[in-house]
Formats: structure tokens, C-alpha cells, sequence
């Protein structure tokens, strides 16, 4: 059985609250006139009897005759009839017991009595019940007719009121269904600001971030694609030349250099495809100084700083450096890179300054986002995976950037005394 589409629930669901609400309005409205006609009819008897009750007692009885519709009865004290107005409206002996000289009323199948003790004996009131029941007959007719009048046209209005309410949300669902990877564009409708508006705002800014995301994608893809075929173009030629002259130790070397540069941006990205920058670390007592002197030298940069110790992973550690140092060659070239080191309070503090051009300040919030490229080129995974590093050892990276002048600061905490 395919399940009930969102509008049929709708429809269905005020249906029955209508159906609900419907039945118990009119049998409220039912009861309500029934009790306001009994409870007239009552009130009635008991100031007729009260006052036919105080003429008694004064002495001013008259003739027993009915009026109005109320008939008169005159009872002894043991309950035997003395004056029957309507032989219909007799009441039993039992019904007499314990009546006093304050009026009360009982009720039988097709009339009301109010009963009263009078010097002359006991004084009961009847009238018949016959016009109410037919009113209420005729009461209980209408409230029918009106609920077979009022539950359709009120179906009708709830079927409108849902295929109105529902119309909008319709139309966003086919709008998302026809979404796919090949079709990101947000959908084309504007809804008030209530939960089903920012229903559609939330999956618009979802099919931004993927459209975004696939943009990166695609960017990274092409730029990862030229940052392996750059090497790989070097690698095989200077790998024809040691074919031709096995001896050459120049091609040799470059050769070497051109095929480690390869394996450290195949480790970037293997990096950040299984994230094991956050998460494969192996700490170690750290000394950061001679960290960075070795990653300085490997570049051929400048160093100056002071012995530091920190708690961290020092392959880790040294990829970081490796690619914030290799950052600020690419900017300004090595003679234009300076590496320094010092304590600042209760952390390390490394800078890689660089004279390049600076970064565009649009750029600076997504520096370290995956696949942000700097105008420095690269493949836009380097800074990013810094960021990573440094925060998996409870640190942080920051930029600052000027034309002429870049600073990348890196804070780590020192290693305590007791560690």
C-alpha cells in the first residue's frame, strides 16, 4: 500500500478534529437547551408552590382548578389522594414521604411535580413534560439536519484550506526531487519565515555548500592534477638523461628532489582524505629549536630562535613547518623567508615570515580551509593541514598580511615541568 501523500493527511487529520468538534458543539448546544428548558419549567413549579403554600397557610386556598398548564393535588398526610386535578399526574405514596414545607420538585416520565406541606395537607403542583420533550425532539432534528449541512461544507473548506496550505510545499518538493549532483541551483521559492521557509533556506544553503563543495572539488582535481604532472614532466626527463648517461649526478638529484616533492603532496592529500593529521599523532618530547633549524635548512631559509620544548608528534610537527616554510618560498623565494622561535608567556611562538605580496584580505578568513590556494600557488592543501597539526596539539595558527610582508605565528603549549 503506497503511503498517503503529506496533503490526503492533512485533509484527513482536520477532517476528524472538524468531525470531532462538529458533533461536540451541537451536543453541548443539545444538552444546554435541554437543561435551560428544564431547569425554566422547575423554577416555575417551585414559585408556584411556594406560592399556593403561603395562600394555604393564610387561609386563602380558593378553588382547586388548573391553570396555565399546572395542575393542582391535595394529599393527606398518608399519602392518600384528597383532590386530583389530572388522574395522569398521581403520584405514589413513596414519592410523599418526607416532604416538608420548603418546595421540592421530582421529576417522572411525562411530568414535573413541585410538592409542599400546607396546613390543609400536602400540595402538589404537576405540569406536563410533553412540550419539552417535543421541543427537544424538534431541537434534536435540526442539530441533525444542521451537522449533515455544516460537516460537508466544512470537508469542503478543510479540502481548500489543505491543498492552499499545501500547494507551496508541493512545489519545494518537486523542486528538491529534481535536484542531483549535476543540478545544484537553489530552489526558486519564497516561503514565510516559519519552520517550512527555513525548511527550504536550510536546503538551499545545503545545495550552495555542495555546489561549493563541488567547485573545490573540481578545482582541487585540476590543480592537483598540474601540481603531479608539473614533477612527473621533470622526473621523466631527467630520468631519459640518466638512461642516456647513467653517470650524470646532477639529473640524479633532481631526479631525487623532483620525486620527494611528488611523495609530499601525495601525503597532503592522503592526509587530508583520512584525516590523519588530527588524528594519528605520536607524541614525543619535542625540541622545537632543532625542529625548525632542520626544516630551515632543508629550504634554505633563515633561522634564529631560542631552545624550546614542547609535548607533540615530530613528524607531524615537521610537516607543518615544512609546509608554512614552503608556503612563504613559493610567495618570496628562500632569500626572503625568515624562520624565528621564542617563549611568549606559557607557549612557544613560531613565526615564517616573507616578503612576498601579501595575501588579498578576502582571502585571509579562508586561508586555511581544504583546497584555498593563495596567490603563492600550490595546491591549497599545505596551509590547511598545517591548521590541522597545530590544532591536534592543543595550538593554533594565525596571519597576518601586508603587501611586502607575511606572518604565519604558530602558538603551542611549552611541556610542563612535571611531564
Amino acid at each position: 500500500m503506497p503511503p498517503l501523500s503529506f496533503r490526503l493527511r492533512l485533509f484527513l487529520s482536520f477532517s476528524l478534529l472538524w468531525l470531532l468538534f462538529l458533533v461536540g458543539a451541537l451536543y453541548l448546544a443539545g444538552r444546554g437547551v435541554e437543561r435551560a428548558l428544564r431547569g425554566h419549567l422547575e423554577a416555575t413549579l417551585l414559585e408556584d408552590a411556594a406560592r399556593a403554600a403561603e395562600a394555604y397557610r393564610k387561609g386563602q386556598a380558593g378553588t382547586l382548578l388548573p391553570t396555565g398548564g399546572v395542575y393542582l393535588h391535595l394529599y393527606a398526610e398518608d399519602g392518600e389522594a384528597l383532590v386530583l386535578t389530572r388522574g395522569e399526574h398521581r403520584l405514589p405514596k413513596e414519592a410523599l414521604r418526607g416532604v416538608g414545607e420548603r418546595p421540592q420538585v421530582v421529576w417522572h416520565s411525562d411530568f414535573a411535580a413541585a410538592l409542599v406541606r400546607t396546613p390543609l395537607g400536602l400540595l402538589v403542583l404537576t405540569q406536563d413534560t410533553a412540550p419539552i420533550d417535543l421541543s427537544l425532539l424538534a431541537l434534536r432534528r435540526a442539530l441533525l439536519e444542521a451537522f449533515f449541512l455544516l460537516f460537508p461544507l466544512g470537508m469542503l473548506l478543510v479540502y481548500l484550506t489543505a491543498r492552499l496550505a499545501t500547494r507551496p510545499l508541493e512545489r519545494a518538493a518537486r523542486e528538491i526531487a529534481a535536484r542531483s549532483p549535476e543540478r545544484l541551483d537553489p530552489v526558486p521559492i519564497t516561503l514565510p519565515k516559519d519552520a517550512f521557509g527555513g525548511m527550504v533556506e536550510a536546503v538551499n544553503r545545503l545545495l550552495l555548500a555542495l555546489k561549493e563543495a563541488k567547485e573545490k572539488e573540481r578545482t582541487f582535481l585540476a590543480e592537483a592534477s598540474h601540481e603531479l604532472r608539473t614533477p612527473l614532466t621533470v622526473l621523466l626527463g631527467h630520468l631519459d638523461r640518466l638512461k642516456r648517461n647513467p653517470l650524470d649526478l646532477e639529473a640524479l638529484q633532481t631526479a631525487q628532489a623532483t620525486a620527494e616533492r611528488m611523495r609530499r603532496l601525495v601525503e597532503d592529500l592522503l592526509a587530508l582524505a583520512r584525516g590523519e593529521a588530527e588524528r594519528t599523532l605520536n607524541p614525543h618530547i619535542v625540541d622545537l629549536r632543532a625542529l625548525a633549524a632542520e626544516a630551515a635548512r632543508e629550504y634554505g631559509v633563515a633561522f634564529s630562535g631560542e631552545a624550546v620544548e614542547v609535548l607533540g608528534d615530530p613528524d607531524r610537527l615537521l610537516q607543518m613547518l615544512r609546509n608554512l616554510i614552503a608556503n612563504g618560498v613559493r610567495a618570496a623565494g628562500k632569500e626572503g623567508v625568515r624562520v624565528a622561535l621564542r617563549r611568549e608567556g606559557e607557549v612557544a611562538l613560531l613565526e615564517v615570515a616573507d616578503t612576498g605580496p601579501g595575501i588579498p584580505q578576502d582571502l585571509l578568513p579562508h586561508l586555511f580551509q581544504r583546497f584555498a590556494r593563495g596567490p603563492g600557488g600550490g595546491a591549497g592543501l599545505g596551509l590547511a593541514i598545517a591548521q590541522a597539526i597545530a590544532r591536534a596539539h592543543g595550538g593554533e595558527i594565525a596571519v597576518e598580511s601586508r603587501p611586502g610582508r607575511t606572518i604565519f605565528r604558530v602558538r603551542l603549549p611549552l611541556l610542563e615541568e612535571e611531564a
